[in-house]
């Protein structure tokens, strides 16, 4: 065998070499059997699999506390993934509304499959065995949710759950793991869009699944078989962001929770949604199941009208315009105009949102400039 090029000596590179390889050089036909038969690890093509895509994988299942991880294009690959992985003609998938819009796309082509799909609210949560059937195989929720923060109990659906031996997935890219750990509370799998906070900068696509070592291997064939495998170069700038994860994660946390305290008193917000206020709903539930914070999403209705929150943006100087959250610079948008867009307009205010409704991912500058800069674009309004 050649000797290795990178570390000939054993020293390892203190940064994830970028592998761009497409193929793989076999060392002997007996390494070849190996590796396709699954007695070692190896790697013979990329949408099999790659060493810098496998190296972060480890460190997101670390992050989580799983025995292994599924990283793949987007976030929504991900949750595409895992339907596609289980469920089948005749099953049901139940779906707290509370998530990212796309998923309605995504449950309109799993309804030409023949999958029954049903909604339901997160404020409806510890009735959720009202909407569970004998087919149903798997539930989905988002906690905090997106957009507007609700918190289910993870540990209840897992207990309804188990009635008909339904799945449990939870997307946990609002709390992220330096908030929430699903697993530890009885989660099947916890999915990402490391798009966000895990990723950090703005610059990758990438989802994650992470979870049992059987449910990687589940879920490795479906990503080998349709080819949602990331690029080694998005691969490197995850595992780069995730150097900075906690302190970044942490950050935003504080910054969120000086918002939140400040905005509860400004007679311009007639809605405020953050876990970490004790006027919150579940801000009980959100203490049990999260740590070191309440993450750094929240949102709030601005005035009355959506020309309000229009105005609001507007003069904002500081806070970036945009979609997408968890990254360093503080974003906002409207979700009713964004996020939700996905879904028939007489769906995007079911569950609470309103065309006057804001989403802030707080970013990592400090609280004071972000506050004093709320407070001069409300000015406007």
């Amino acid at each position: 065998m050649r000797p290795d090029p990178l570390t000939p000596y054993g020293n390892r590179p203190m940064v994830t070499p970028i592998v761009n390889a497409v193929n793989y050089e076999y060392a002997s036909f007996e390494v070849l059997r190996q590796i396709t038969e699954g007695e070692i690890d190896g790697y013979t093509y990329h949408r099999d699999d790659n060493p810098t895509v496998r190296e972060v994988e480890r460190k997101v299942a670390a992050l989580e506390e799983a025995e292994d991880c599924v990283i793949c294009t987007s976030g929504m690959a991900a949750c595409t993934m895992i339907y596609l992985t289980y469920l089948r003609a005749g099953d049901h998938l139940l779906i707290f509304h509370d998530t990212y819009g796309a998923n309605y796309k995504v449950s309109l082509i799993l309804e030409r499959m023949g999958i029954q799909v049903s909604w339901m609210d997160a404020d409806d949560a510890p009735r959720i065995g009202e909407q569970l059937r004998d087919n149903t195989r798997l539930v989905f929720l988002e906690t905090p949710s997106n957009p507007l923060c609700k918190i289910v109990d993870i540990a209840a659906v897992r207990q309804a759950a188990d009635a008909v031996g339904a799945m449990v997935v939870v997307d946990n890219t609002f709390a992220t793991p330096y908030h929430q750990k699903p697993l530890e509370h009885g989660a099947d799998l916890v999915v990402h869009s490391a798009t966000k906070a895990l990723g950090g900068h703005n610059d990758i696509m990438a989802g994650a699944i992470a979870g049992l070592k059987r449910y990687y291997n589940e879920l490795w064939f479906t990503r080998q078989a349709i080819g949602t495998t990331l690029d080694a170069y998005s691969a490197f700038l995850l595992d780069r962001g995730l150097k900075t994860f906690e302190v970044r994660a942490a950050a935003m946390a504080r910054g969120a929770q000086v918002i939140a305290e400040h905005l509860q008193h400004s007679p311009k917000i007639s809605r405020l949604f953050y876990p970490g206020l004790p006027s919150h709903p579940e801000h009980g539930i959100a203490r049990k199941q999260m740590q070191h914070g309440f993450g750094g999403m929240l949102s709030f209705d601005v005035g009355q009208h959506q020309e309000d929150a229009r105005r609001f943006i507007n003069g904002l100087r500081t806070i970036y315009h945009a979609v997408s959250l968890g990254a360093t610079e503080s974003l906002i948008c409207i979700p009713y105009l964004t996020t939700m867009l996905y879904l028939p307009p007489e769906k995007r205010t079911t569950f609470g949102v309103r065309e006057n409704t804001v989403r802030l991912s707080v970013g990592i500058e400090s609280p004071d400039r972000l506050v004093e800069d709320i407070d001069q674009a409300l000015a406007s309004v």
